[in-house]
């Protein structure tokens, strides 16, 4: 047996400045749980794109790519199981009980707290209110945006009731509250896309709807419930695969995100700017101007998120609307229109080109108005100037062939020739 583990069994004590609470200094460790964080989210990326890869018949590519993540872990926890190298893993119970053995499955709302502390709970109780409120809302409306073409009706009403009622199930049995989840709905979202099947090489496939079903969630919180029984093969999952899925999670929620779009355009030049549709309607430094006023809210409400003065948190967002009212000193109602509108990119566009083509069909029909009017008073003149008693000449520059004179007609044929001979 090695010493170490002999130590652990005798309920010894590691001491020394190679030894930590755990044991041995292991090397390695730090860079090798780098090296699964990072290589966890590469293949995760790579994985989910394989949708358009050349090789393999489509179906096995969808099959990859819609099993992207849960692939990845797999594939990691092989790797780091092969390696040795004793990463840090997940910490799960072994047994299916309260975390705390001073407690019971259900918690009196008072407990041991005096009568007034109901009272004094009501102004946490309304900046909770506010932060979850305003997290649901936030997030069913980024899930019901147009440009994801649900053909469903939303239910935001019957969203934040059944919150509201989970809310107080976990507050009673003392557990995580359940709110909204943004970047996992994002992302159940964009697993659930229906695509067009590309027939030529190299086009790009087109976004059709969503596949609009309650399997997929129902399913996931069957699996979430089922996962306290299959503790004996979570605890083997590395925790820096859980972060790296997480990083992927994050970053592919980020594509199509207006301000993290404006973000990159400071490090790019003019000519490589994507055409986005506020960038024909804006000028470039009102849009730069706008994304500096959203970084700056954006820094602080993470700063005052890990700070002691979380508790005003709820309140910082509710003050982002008294922000959003202070730019219309700053900026005009167009262009706040595009900067900062629900309508999705794609339909702007859609938008100003059907406008362009009104404007210019528009032009193009005063033009032939115009025209005809300048050729109906031309007409009218040459009519005032001519009458029954005009001769016409006789030259052969016509300028209408619809007008036949006879007598060049028949000076011309060969039978007055021959006569004339």
């Amino acid at each position: 047996m090695p010493r170490f583990l002999e130590c652990r069994y005798l309920h010894g004590e590691f001491q020394g400045p190679a030894c930590g609470s755990d044991g041995p200094y292991t090397p390695d460790v730090f860079f090798w749980c780098c090296i699964l964080f990072f290589a966890t989210f590469a293949l995760s990326s790579f994985l989910k794109k394989f949708k358009t890869s050349r090789y393999f018949p489509t179906g096995v590519r969808s099959t990859v790519s819609d099993f992207a993540v849960f692939l990845t872990i797999v594939i990691m926890v092989l790797l780091d199981f092969m390696v040795g190298i004793p990463s840090p893993k997940l910490h799960v119970p072994h047994t299916f009980k309260p975390t705390r053995d001073d407690r019971g499955w259900f918690i009196s709302p008072i407990g041991p707290n005096p009568w007034w502390t109901v009272l004094a709970a009501l102004v946490p109780a309304l900046l909770c209110t506010i932060l979850i409120f305003m997290d649901q809302q936030i997030t069913a409306v980024i899930v019901n945006r147009k440009e994801h073409k649900l053909k469903k009706g939303c239910g935001y009403h019957l969203d934040l009731f059944m919150v509201a009622v989970m809310l107080g199930v976990c507050s009673v049995m003392g557990l995580p509250w359940f709110v909204a989840a943004t970047v996992l709905s994002i992302t159940h979202v964009n697993s659930l896309k229906v695509e067009s099947d590309c027939s030529a090489p190299g086009e790009q496939p087109k976004f059709l709807g969503i596949r609009e079903q309650r399997v997929t969630g129902l399913l996931i919180f069957v699996l979430m419930g089922c996962s306290v029984f299959f503790t004996s093969v979570l605890k083997f999952i590395p925790m820096p695969v859980l972060y790296g899925v997480f990083l992927y999670m994050g970053v592919s929620s980020l594509s199509g995100i207006q301000f993290f779009d404006r973000l990159k355009l400071f490090w790019m030049p003019a000519k490589h700017q994507p055409d986005f549709i506020y960038l024909r309607h804006v000028p470039l430094r009102k849009v730069h101007f706008f994304t500096v006023i959203q970084l700056i809210c954006l820094v602080l409400l993470w700063t005052i998120k890990v700070s002691r003065a979380a508790i005003i948190f709820p309140m910082m967002v509710l003050a982002l609307v008294f922000v959003r009212k202070a730019m219309d000193f700053c900026f005009s109602k167009r262009e706040l229109s595009f900067l900062d509108d629900l309508m999705p990119e794609r339909k702007k566009k859609l938008d100003d080109a059907r406008n362009e083509a009104g404007e210019e069909e528009e032009e193009s029909q005063k033009a032939t108005e115009a025209a005809a009017a300048a050729a109906a008073s031309s007409v009218q003149l040459n009519v005032g100037k001519t009458s029954d008693l005009d001769i016409p000449k006789q030259s052969s520059d016509r300028t209408d062939p619809s007008e036949i004179i006879i007598l060049d007609e028949m000076s011309q044929t060969t039978a007055w020739k021959a006569e004339s001979l």
